[in-house]
């Protein structure tokens, strides 16, 4: 019988607190509205800009569904016991980012606060997260299983940062009490950044 692993049993724990959070967060956008929440400091764009509604929301929903199924990618027993599964739900994550989340992630990047420092983070992590996924998709069609799982690693760590970008936020403002405009330049890249190096350590260090 395999011993219990408590770094795994430890991640599964994380990733379901903040994925809860995600849930949590996504519910205060249901219903369809317009001055909910973050959009109550974007009625700029919401009034001026007639895409930006739709792409919004087309974006927080398809979060969730990115963040369970790719989750569930790195599952070495779905990956065993269950192929057909572990395809099928792969394809869900691919299909969500390359045709809705990422997409609209960059078109929602473009109008980020925190400026041009803010945006350009948002747009290089929105191309990324797309390429990478693609290449992961490439790959697996091509039967490099190795490769795929590589860039499949580097695109989890991207659409991770829907958490890690929130978990930043709470941090610096607890600790710092920066201006509203310094935090979401800040956050920006502290969302993704540190993820991507953690996983290319991880791949470095031949985990995956």
């Amino acid at each position: 019988m395999k011993s219990i692993s408590y770094k795994q049993v430890a991640w599964l724990l994380f990733f379901a607190y903040f994925f809860m959070l995600m849930v949590q967060i996504t519910l205060r956008y249901i219903p369809f509205s317009s001055e909910v929440s973050f959009l109550q400091i974007k009625q700029t764009e919401v009034s001026g800009i007639k895409a930006y509604l739709p792409i919004f929301y087309v974006h927080v929903y398809s979060a969730i569904f990115v963040l369970l199924a790719g989750f569930t990618q790195f599952s070495h027993k779905i990956l065993a016991q269950s192929p057909k599964i572990h395809r099928c739900l792969g394809y869900l994550y691919v299909g969500f980012v390359l045709l809705l989340a990422s997409p609209s992630g960059i078109f929602i990047g473009w109008f980020a606060n925190g400026g041009l420092v803010a945006k350009t983070s948002f747009i290089i992590l929105g191309v990324l997260w797309f390429w990478f996924t693609l290449k992961a998709l490439l790959l697996i069609l091509k039967g490099k299983i190795l490769a795929h799982k590589k860039f499949m690693y580097r695109s989890f760590a991207l659409a991770a940062s829907a958490i890690t970008l929130r978990l930043w936020k709470v941090i610096l403002v607890y600790l710092f009490h920066p201006a509203p405009m310094d935090v979401y330049q800040i956050i920006a890249w502290l969302g993704w950044i540190p993820n991507l190096l953690i996983a290319e350590w991880l791949i470095k260090k031949k985990i995956v």
